[in-house]
């Protein structure tokens, strides 16, 4: 008679604290989850159907590749990147990687407490608050500003990131259930997957800005940061590559999927361009699910979103500062302390700034792709140099990193090239000066590298 068999008391407790290990990645999964996603990914279904479900599909696999080349110069130097790139490469190039990830950081940073103000505002509004300072955007700007700068200075940040997580999975959720109850039109979808990029600033925008969501900078830099805060080596790469695929091949796939193809089932019928929708249009998109509450749903999970977002993205510029300037990481640190603090606070002019967020939400992820590409070259320089690391890439790794490369590099020149059409507007000019500045870097560093190959030999 066969005996049932219990399971292994030991080998849960073993898989739970596997589990519990978890991390790096799916801060940065977290991040990437974030608003500027969300909209770009609503934009991307509203305007343009399923024409860019090629690019949403990409973003997951070749978020991930990046992620794991970042992941892995981070376990093999055992050092931030900045410091490794000053290492190996000089100063010049570790500041600037420092001056490429803080300006779009920063942009970053900026577009996100706008979103956050206008949304909480939108929120009172709603409820039918009569103050009139909690119906200003520029009251909330400052508010969670503050709120942002104590929190991250004492460390009491982590209950509302915690809550905010909540509504982002809430918020996720119901797009997943979406997903089930809107009519997908198979063939058009499979049509979708054929790249090709809208015609258009819009089209180059959105997609660059679909793109920039799982293949950023502020994602690939923190990256070695969020390692090293976690004490792994080289010994730790199986975990390590688990923590990668499962936050952003698996948990942001099946998110930017979920979102993407609800927004192109449901909202190309309802007119809107991505150009103009907003946040209620938007909301439209849960209706299949929340019917009447998916206004207040949306929002809820724009503001988790945000508030989340902007925890991790606020770090970003005073780590790679610091990291250049040989400060401790930590608040323990009052000069790490006190940059937190200058950062946080400066993201309530973003409060101040014109312009829908919606809009400008993509603008920020297509920006950011820019910059990429760099960043991308500077990972890939390192973990080909025995130098710099005692395992350098394998053949499959190398093409992984060229296949990112490649993509982030013509969708960021589209981006550009449609912003060159409106280079008189301020915001277009500094785009494409950002994009002929990055380019001449990434040639200086092509000959760098050649020049240190022929002298080698």
């Amino acid at each position: 008679m066969a005996t049932e068999t219990k399971p292994d008391a030991w080998t849960l407790g073993r898989v739970w604290r596997f589990v519990g290990r978890l991390g790096p990645t799916w801060l940065a999964g977290a991040i990437a989850a974030g608003p500027a996603t969300m909209v770009s990914l609503l934009a991307a279904g509203a305007g343009f159907g399923y024409e860019l479900l090629w690019v949403v599909v990409l973003s997951a696999v070749l978020g991930t590749v990046g992620q794991y080349l970042a992941m892995r110069l981070g376990l093999l130097t055992e050092a931030g990147i900045v410091a490794a790139v000053e290492t190996h490469l000089g100063k010049p190039w570790a500041w600037l990687l420092v001056l490429d990830t803080v300006l779009a950081a920063g942009l970053a940073q900026l577009v996100i407490m706008k979103t956050l103000a206008e949304v909480s505002a939108t929120t009172a509004a709603s409820a039918g608050v009569g103050t009139a300072a909690l119906v200003d955007p520029r009251f909330w700007g400052v508010t969670w500003a503050v709120v942002l700068a104590a929190g991250l200075a004492g460390g009491g940040y982590r209950v509302a990131e915690f809550g905010a997580k909540l509504l982002v999975s809430a918020v996720v959720l119901a797009f997943v259930a979406s997903a089930f109850l809107v009519p997908i039109d198979p063939g058009r979808a499979a049509a979708g997957l054929l790249p090709a990029i809208p015609a258009g600033v819009d089209g180059a925008r959105v997609a660059a800005g679909v793109l920039g969501g799982a293949v950023h900078i502020t994602l690939l830099t923190m990256q070695s940061y969020t390692v090293r805060a976690r004490g792994w080596t080289e010994r730790d790469a199986d975990i390590a590559t688990f923590d990668v695929v499962s936050s952003m091949l698996v948990a942001f796939g099946v998110f930017s999927l979920a979102v993407f193809l609800v927004a192109a089932s449901v909202l190309p019928e309802t007119g809107l361009e991505p150009g103009t929708i907003d946040e209620i249009g938007a909301a439209r998109a849960l209706g299949p699910v929340a019917g009447e509450y998916a206004t207040w749903l949306f929002l809820a999970g724009l503001l988790g979103a945000a508030v989340s977002t902007l925890g991790g993205n606020t770090i970003v510029p005073p780590a790679l500062v610091a990291d250049a300037l040989g400060w401790e990481q930590s608040v323990e640190d009052p000069r790490y302390r006190s940059a937190l603090v200058v950062v946080a606070l400066a993201s309530a002019a973003g409060a101040f700034l014109e312009g829908a967020f919606f809009q400008l939400l993509v603008l920020v992820l297509a920006f950011g792709l820019v910059g990429t590409p760099f960043v991308l070259a500077v990972i890939l320089r390192l973990l080909n140099d025995p130098d710099a690391v005692a395992a350098t890439n394998s053949r499959l790794a190398n093409l992984g990193g060229i296949a990112v490369f490649a993509v982030a590099a013509v969708l960021a020149g589209e981006f550009a090239l449609a912003e060159l059409e409106t280079v008189t507007r301020p915001v277009s000019a500094f785009v494409v000066a950002f994009a002929g500045a990055m380019a001449l870097a990434l040639v200086g560093l092509v000959g760098a590298t050649v020049r240190k190959r022929v002298a080698a030999d």
